[in-house]
């Protein structure tokens, strides 16, 4: 059983982007520039900005940091969003999710210019990723298809199963496996799919992304499968000394033994979101995406 360690892959591909970083500005070219908008002071929420904002200080990124209280208006949101926009020193910014509850969030990402859209979340860059185009796409299904391509795990042919169908994750890995040149085989299942465990036992590759703490059991997988475990939940431990730990969609003492590889939580596919993120940054400032 190999653990696939995202942790130590996000470092080499900030690393990477680091050097790219280097050499633009040898070359006196434009340093990428990616800001982000926080709306409220949610804890999740400010964790994860404040570790992309260091992020690209790791990496020599210029970043900006916009924050809004709670009761912006989604007015005031939208004009915001048209100032990234036509901001020309900006290469990518997002909208940090989830907004407050009068704001209207499907209005505000598709208020994002998709050259800009860096999160992946906007209907054109969805809808290219769709047609085989170039697009940027959003972090965590980019990220587990890097940590796939990195660890070398053969997906030509392979039966796959998602078990989640959010916009974010589910449905765009289905698309994303069964891509030509990947050639996977896809059921994509979700809360109402019948006979989930007869199905995810014949899987060669399963992407748990339910949301659904430790739904994954043992004898749900077959000997040699790939599982790649998207969840993650803070649950209260007497064990730590935080009073919390973190438990993924995969029962994993019960998976992991039977697996050829298999993501912990946390240290698996978390840590790739940040380095996806930068990557979509970088290729936005080089117009990689949009030429």
């Amino acid at each position: 059983m190999v653990l696939i360690d995202g942790k130590k892959i996000s470092e080499i591909m900030q690393s990477e982007i680091a050097e790219e970083v280097i050499k633009i500005k040898n070359l006196n070219g434009k340093v990428p520039h990616l800001a982000a908008v926080l709306v409220g002071h949610d804890g999740g929420s400010e964790t994860y900005v404040a570790g992309k904002v260091k992020a690209c200080e790791r990496v020599g990124f210029k970043s900006t940091l916009i924050r809004y209280e709670d009761n912006v208006t989604e007015g005031e949101l939208l004009n915001c969003v048209a100032r990234l926009n036509d901001d020309e020193d900006i290469d990518g910014f997002i909208i940090q999710l989830p907004l407050p509850k009068h704001i209207s969030e499907y209005k505000v990402v598709e208020s994002i210019n998709p050259r800009k859209d860096v999160d992946g979340f906007q209907a054109v860059n969805v809808g290219r990723m769709l047609a085989g185009m170039p697009a940027f796409i959003s972090a965590t299904p980019f990220g587990i298809m890097e940590l796939i391509r990195r660890y070398k795990i053969e997906t030509s042919g392979k039966n796959c199963v998602v078990i989640g169908r959010s916009n974010i994750v589910g449905r765009p890995m289905s698309i994303l496996l069964s891509r030509k040149g990947i050639d996977c085989t896809v059921t994509l299942c979700h809360s109402k799919t019948k006979n989930l465990k007869e199905i995810c036992s014949r899987a060669d590759i399963i992407i748990a992304a339910l949301g659904v703490t430790e739904f994954l059991t043992g004898d749900m997988v077959k000997e040699g499968a790939v599982v790649i475990d998207v969840g993650i939940t803070r649950v209260k431990s007497d064990k730590t000394k935080s009073g919390w730990k973190l438990l993924g969609d995969v029962k994993f003492d019960e998976v992991a033994p039977k697996c050829s590889f298999i993501t912990p939580v946390p240290g698996g596919v978390g840590p790739m979101t940040i380095a996806s993120l930068l990557y979509n940054t970088l290729m936005s400032s080089k117009k990689e995406i949009y030429k």
